[in-house]
């Protein structure tokens, strides 16, 4: 699930700003070959210049890009070293090609329209992978095997429930990886994580329910969701093991949202017991717990928590989606449903949009079934390991005495800053003035904080690449030790 939170101008947002970019050099890769080289470097020059590539955006690899723009990758390689001597690029060792500052900063001239609202050069937000990592010769490849073997009759309306070939390549990928229990029957493709909850939310609506439980901390996404759908929210309050179930009860409610395996935002996972609990609380009110399993692929530390829904798939519904694993941009997810539920959930689901795009649901089927999934996780789980690495090791050394809690896990961590720096809202305000974008974990909890407790962020990390983040935690040491100062 996204994570409520916009992330900021720089390497998170650099595949729009990429894919917009990479159209401008189409008519330098056609040129004549003895000139090629020259076109190429003048064009990816002005792309800079002009704005069109912005500041912190990473850039392809230089293979990646060659086999793009059907050039050699020499001519790629000579381009990247000619801007990154010109101070156009900058190249770090292990961490890839960026947009240099120096000349972004001052790109565009008149033509460029300065923002209403002044955006952070750096973003330590929470909920936003590297969408510079999303695999794009795999997924090319995938798409264009698809589209010379679909039959034409599956370029019809789709099966509401989404195509069988993607719900069998899912429901094989969660037994095997998550430990859920589902066959294809039981399947619901949808648009993400938010489309499941409310899908969900109008079926128990339709059921005479009007409440729902979901976790204090937690996403103030889930509330939303269901407040569209005629359902108010309350809150239960969270400790080291999971929700407290004796509020839960006393709530009265037969439906609680959680994310179990890595919950967010606090980065806990439940504890055996309270699992347990749980579901013992599901089956007593013959109730649903809705999983929302956003980032269940990443643990860095020992195999991840299997599913909650695999303990019990009568009462939980689990839902995931390839917003945190891909790309948000792709709109593609999953819904597991208990049985009873199955036939009201298609049917809305058919009523909403009439089923999702079956191109991309083939390209997602294909892309499982041969492997290239469970490759692209294997690269990302190197990545994000090693920046939440660089992460807790900066803070470590810039911010002494800051205590980072969660388990390793996910794309974010909590992180108590030293006593004695700015309240938690003078810190946001401090931060974003210098240029940084923070979170606070308060701000998702509907629980006034205690005064006088340490300010403790929501940090993401995933999105940025080794020496920005880096970068991100000396300014941010800088701004708590200013406001220590002051």
């Amino acid at each position: 699930m996204t994570s409520s939170g916009t992330n900021s101008a720089g390497p998170s947002q650099s595949s729009d700003i990429w894919t917009t970019a990479w159209e401008l050099l189409l008519p330098a890769a056609a040129a004549p070959a003895r000139s090629r080289g020259k076109a190429l470097q003048s064009a990816l020059r002005d792309a800079v210049r002009s704005g069109r590539l912005a500041q912190g955006t990473r850039l392809p690899a230089s293979r990646a890009l060659a086999a793009d723009l059907g050039v050699s990758r020499g001519l790629v390689t000579e381009a990247y070293e000619q801007l990154t001597a010109e101070g156009y690029l900058r190249a770090g060792r292990g961490a890839g090609t960026w947009v240099g500052g120096a000349v972004a900063s001052a790109a565009g001239g008149g033509e460029r329209r300065s923002p209403a609202t002044p955006q952070p050069s750096l973003s330590l937000l929470p909920g936003v992978p590297d969408l510079s990592l999303f695999p794009r010769t795999a997924w090319s490849a995938a798409h264009r095997a698809v589209l010379a073997e679909l039959p034409h009759t599956t370029l019809g309306y789709p099966d509401p429930r989404g195509l069988l070939r993607l719900r069998t390549a899912v429901a094989h990928l969660l037994v095997r990886r998550r430990g859920v229990v589902v066959d294809p029957g039981r399947v619901v493709v949808c648009s993400g994580v938010s489309q499941a909850m409310t899908l969900l939310g109008l079926v128990l609506h339709a059921r005479g329910e009007r409440t729902v439980a979901a976790e204090d901390p937690g996403s103030p996404e889930h509330a939303e969701l269901f407040g569209h759908s005629g359902m108010k929210t309350v809150r239960i309050p969270l400790d080291a093991e999971g929700p407290d179930l004796s509020l839960l009860r006393e709530a009265g409610v037969r439906t609680f949202v959680a994310t179990p395996s890595h919950q967010f935002p606090s980065g806990i996972a439940y504890s055996p017991a309270r699992r347990a609990e749980l579901l013992d609380w599901a089956r007593s009110v013959d109730g649903l717990v809705i999983e929302d399993d956003y980032d269940g692929d990443f643990r860095y530390d020992r195999a991840p928590v299997g599913a909650l829904q695999g303990l019990d798939p009568d009462h939980v519904a689990y839902t995931g989606s390839v917003s945190k694993s891909l790309a948000p941009g792709m709109r593609l997810g999953w819904l597991v449903v208990p049985e009873h539920l199955t036939e009201d959930v298609v049917a809305r689901k058919r009523l909403m949009d009439l089923g999702n795009p079956a191109l991309d649901q083939e390209a997602l089927a294909r892309f499982v079934e041969r492997g290239d999934y469970d490759r692209h996780l294997r690269r990302c789980l190197r990545t994000y390991r090693e920046r939440r690495n660089v992460l807790v090791a900066a803070l470590a050394e810039r911010l002494p005495g800051t205590e980072v809690t969660g388990i390793a896990a996910g794309l974010h961590v909590i992180a108590a800053l030293p006593a004695g720096g700015p309240s938690g809202p003078e810190l946001v305000e401090r931060a974003a003035d210098a240029g940084l974008a923070v979170r606070l974990l308060e701000s998702y909890s509907a629980t006034p904080r205690a005064k006088g407790r340490r300010a403790q962020l929501v940090i993401g990390y995933a999105h940025l690449a080794p020496y920005r983040i880096e970068e991100a935690v000396a300014l941010l040491a800088r701004v708590v030790r200013d406001g220590a100062d002051g």
